[in-house]
């Protein structure tokens, strides 16, 4: 994993960022699409938690990490002419205004290394974070069932909303909650706790059937729209995050504990092993 690494930090990247394609044998860039979404958004994620995860001694990470977010943030994030801050897709230096409900997580993942950011960055990432989550919540709110769609757009005049049918579907995703509990454990700002809440009630009223819970093939109908499956990552994330965020802090609390991108929990390896054998005590 330390090779492939290696071998990402040192190609050329385009505008610095990173496209989600690489091909295996020749060692080069496919095309060059650029995601915070689908097949693109856990690899930035990781830079930043393999930092973490390595009680803040795996230098090369962080350094790619914020580099990696500096480019996102100069050529992929864009504020709406209604205020909301989104982030978009790159397509060979044309962007694409539509942000996927798996980008989502990124309010989450900015929050989450502000404390770590260059000077004078941490309010800056700490705010940016808040505002992707602000969107996350439009995008829920602005639907029949108060659940977001799988992607949702920034133009024709629209904002925070599918626009087509093949991505009006809500499958039971994590990425908002996950926002949403990342936000509020580092500010306490009660209104994440509130969304958060609408989204239990509105899983509860919309997507709660005998066997279990169902995803929904249109979030804007007023009608019933079960897809009839129960996806793993509803038990393994949205509910667990879920869970963390209407529990106390000292619940594995973030300096201790980092949750990789299904939410599976692996510990902060510290590095000073008074810290640890005190902590034990």
């Amino acid at each position: 994993v330390m090779n492939i690494r290696t071998v990402l930090n040192n190609l050329e990247k385009p505008q610095g960022l990173y496209p989600n394609y690489l091909n295996p044998s020749s060692g080069q860039w496919g095309q060059h699409h650029v995601s915070v979404g689908g097949l693109g958004d856990s690899f930035y994620e990781y830079l930043l938690k393999a930092w973490l995860m390595s009680d803040k001694t795996d230098l090369e990470a962080k350094k790619m990490y914020f580099d990696a977010i500096q480019a996102i943030e100069t050529h992929l994030i864009r504020r709406s002419s209604g205020g909301l801050t989104y982030i978009a897709e790159w397509k060979g230096g044309l962007l694409e205004h539509k942000m996927g409900h798996l980008t989502c997580f990124a309010g989450g993942m900015f929050a989450l290394g502000a404390d770590g950011a260059p000077a004078g960055l941490a309010q800056h990432y700490l705010e940016l974070g808040a505002e992707i989550a602000r969107t996350c919540h439009e995008s829920y709110n602005r639907t029949y069932v108060k659940l977001g769609p799988e992607a949702f757009r920034f133009d024709g005049g629209v904002e925070a909303i599918a626009t087509r049918q093949n991505e009006k579907y809500y499958i039971l995703r994590p990425e908002v909650v996950e926002t949403y509990m990342y936000m509020w454990r580092l500010t306490h700002d009660p209104k994440y706790r509130k969304w958060a809440w609408e989204a239990v009630e509105a899983l509860e009223s919309y997507c709660k059937v005998n066997g279990g819970y169902s995803g929904l093939r249109d979030v804007y109908a007023r009608h019933e729209s079960y897809d009839d499956v129960q996806q793993s990552f509803f038990l393994a994330e949205t509910l667990k995050y879920l869970y963390v965020l209407f529990s106390d802090d000292d619940l594995l609390p973030l300096e201790h504990w980092v949750f990789n991108t299904e939410a599976h929990l692996l510990p902060v390896l510290r590095t000073d092993k008074k810290a640890v054998e005190a902590h034990d005590k």
